[in-house]
């Protein structure tokens, strides 16, 4: 099979080459923001050609030895070879996963956050569960991630976390993950052990790297000022240095207390915020506002993408594509690509 043809290897080692020898030049850092962009295309374009050269060889690998093999009976050798081209197989299924990622944003790295629906404390525990269930595939994926921001619950859990992921495609896969998700289990914080339903929703966007020509009116938004967490005794910060900005004609809201000041924390919602606005326009050139942006859905009953059970039966189901699995303890440790695979194969068939 010629990969190098199939996925355009040689157009891709050209413009490669083309990157690195810009990245050689002494004015390469003189433009700092450029030079980020293309340091991002270079990495993007290393992630299509190192697995596509490597499965490339193991082909020619095999055509060249198995005949062999089969023709000498020797049963060990040729389940290697078994082996090694049902791992080429598995990594041709994520390229070819990969080329349905063609929405001008979905090469973007992105933020994705979570908040607890309706459900109380139950919701802010399913918030904390879903947190770890992303980080978790954040790693498996060897994505970058940082917290932005997060909102301890009352009582247990959390009412809100944000993260942004720096990863090429990070938006392109995070995106099958934006919706309502619900849990079914017996409470730990009911004494009488009876089953509960929580609800806690998704919210992806992209980041964008260009200069958005988005106008943001000082009337158009609210702006308000907090204490970022801590983690107790001299860590707690002292200042209202955490900033949260609401748009209220589309009723966006964005947040940050990563940064140790208020004004850096405003900066990056600004930034956040024309993200997001950026996004809505978009979606509204493509004409395809319910598939990018998402309808604005009630964190609740009847708004669901995905269920979770745990009692009195173990399943976890995807309600857009029907994909479902009984190891809902795997999803929940961050086996979450077979659900994001089948969600853009929907969305491209």
């Amino acid at each position: 099979m010629n990969f190098r043809g199939f996925f355009d290897l040689a157009h891709k080692k050209e413009r490669l080459f083309e990157l690195e020898e810009e990245m050689k030049g002494d004015g390469f850092w003189l433009d700092q923001d450029l030079a980020k962009k293309k340091i991002l295309e270079s990495s993007t374009l290393k992630d299509w050609i190192v697995p596509i050269e490597k499965m490339s060889s193991v082909v020619e690998y095999l055509e060249a030895f198995y005949p062999e093999a089969k023709s000498e009976k020797d049963d060990s050798l040729i389940h290697e070879m078994d082996r090694e081209l049902a791992d080429v197989e598995k990594q041709m299924r994520s390229l070819e996963l990969k080329r349905m990622l063609s929405s001008e944003l979905d090469p973007k790295t992105c933020t994705l956050q979570i908040n607890a629906g309706a459900g109380g404390t139950e919701s802010c525990d399913w918030v904390s569960m879903l947190a770890r269930m992303y980080e978790r595939w954040f790693q498996k994926r060897n994505w970058r991630y940082t917290v932005l921001d997060r909102l301890e619950g009352e009582v247990a859990g959390l009412k809100h976390i944000q993260y942004q992921i720096d990863a090429p495609f990070a938006y392109g896969y995070c995106k099958a993950e934006k919706g309502v998700h619900r849990l079914v289990r017996i409470s730990p914080f009911d004494s009488s052990g009876r089953r509960h339903t929580s609800f806690a929703s998704v919210e992806v966007s992209p980041v964008i790297d260009e200069e958005i020509p988005i106008e943001i009116r000082p009337e158009d938004i609210r702006i308000d000022t907090y204490r970022a967490s801590g983690a107790g005794g001299q860590h707690v910060n002292k200042t209202d240095s955490a900033v949260r900005i609401t748009h209220l004609k589309t009723a966006i809201v964005v947040s940050s207390q990563q940064e140790r000041s208020q004004i850096q924390n405003r900066e990056r919602c600004f930034k956040m915020l024309k993200d997001r606005l950026y996004e809505l326009e978009v979606a509204k050139k493509e004409a395809q506002l319910k598939n990018i942006s998402g309808e604005q859905l009630i964190n609740g009953w009847g708004s669901q993408i995905r269920s979770y059970v745990l009692q009195p039966y173990q399943m976890c189901k995807d309600l857009r594509t029907d994909h479902e699995t009984s190891d809902v303890e795997g999803v929940l440790d961050g086996e979450l690509d077979p659900f994001v695979e089948a969600y853009l194969k929907n969305k491209g068939s």
